[in-house]
Order: C-alpha cells, then sequence, then structure tokens
C-alpha cells in the first residue's frame, strides 16, 4: 500500500487475512529457515522447536495455499516430502529479515517498556488478576473505578 492510498474497506479485508496469515509467529519462523533451500517436514520441526507435528503441519499447508511454499513428495519408502519456498516466499524473506532485525534492535526497549508497564500497575493497585479478566468490560455506572472492579468481581 502506498501512502495517501484511498481507503477501500474490501481490500482492508484482503489485506488483514494476508497480514494475519504472514505475521504468525510459526510462519515466520519457517519462512525463515526454508531460506536455506528445501527441508523435510521433521528437519524444520527440529529447527523450529516448540511446535507441534499438528501446527507445523497446519502452517505448511497454509504457506502451500498461499503460494509461499511447494510440497514434493518422492516416491521412496518411506515416502520423502521436502518443503521449499516459491519465488512468492522468497519475495517474503527480505521484510521479515528487517523485522526480525528491528526485533533485535529494540528488544531492550520493549523489555524495559514491559517492566515499567508491570511495575506502574503493581504499585498503583491496578493490577489485573484473574477474576478481573475474567469479569470482561465493566459498564461504567458511576461508581468509582475500584467499587466497580469489586462489583465485577462479586457478579461472577
Amino acid at each position: 500500500m502506498e501512502r495517501g492510498h484511498t481507503h477501500v474497506p474490501g481490500d482492508c479485508k484482503r489485506i488483514a487475512a494476508v497480514l494475519s496469515r504472514i505475521g504468525d509467529k510459526w510462519t515466520i519462523l519457517v519462512v525463515a529457515l526454508l531460506s536455506d533451500g528445501p527441508l523435510r517436514f521433521n528437519e524444520i520441526r527440529k529447527r523450529v522447536g516448540g511446535i507441534s507435528q499438528r501446527m507445523l503441519t497446519l502452517t505448511l499447508r497454509a504457506l502451500e495455499r498461499d503460494g509461499f511454499v511447494t510440497r514434493t513428495v518422492f516416491p521412496s519408502i518411506p515416502p520423502r516430502v521436502d518443503y521449499e519456498l516459491t519465488p512468492l516466499g522468497r519475495s517474503l524473506l527480505e521484510p521479515v529479515q528487517r523485522l526480525g532485525d528491528w526485533a533485535m534492535q529494540n528488544i531492550d526497549r520493549i523489555e524495559d517498556a514491559r517492566r515499567s508497564f508491570d511495575a506502574a500497575r503493581e504499585v498503583g493497585g491496578s493490577s489485573f488478576s484473574g477474576r478481573q479478566m475474567r469479569a470482561g468490560p465493566v459498564r461504567d455506572t458511576g461508581l468509582p473505578r475500584r467499587a466497580r472492579l469489586r462489583r465485577a468481581d462479586t457478579l461472577q
């Protein structure tokens, strides 16, 4: 999208679906791994670490459906299946690399901001407990905030 583009609601929906796919943490990791060339399913799974077999299957299937990855089955026993980036998938490497670089450059600042935010919430007495989070939104009833939160806790 260009700066100053005309907002078209239908385009937003289409773009959101693409960003959802490429913004997924597993997608980014798989695309980065495949940048060095084709890999077998279990090689990808070992290198990613922490991903379940089902999640990797779903991620690879979605990447194949969207045209980022090709799946090649070799007739052997057991069958060998390789996954490789398509030209479209390779075009995603530069933005993924830039995003990774940005994350590395800013991780300390982000972690500092998280610590500051969490500390301010604890000191101010407005940290959220699990019960308050599950209570959902609290309507403004004219009561002070603490009274509304206590009321929300009793409504469960």
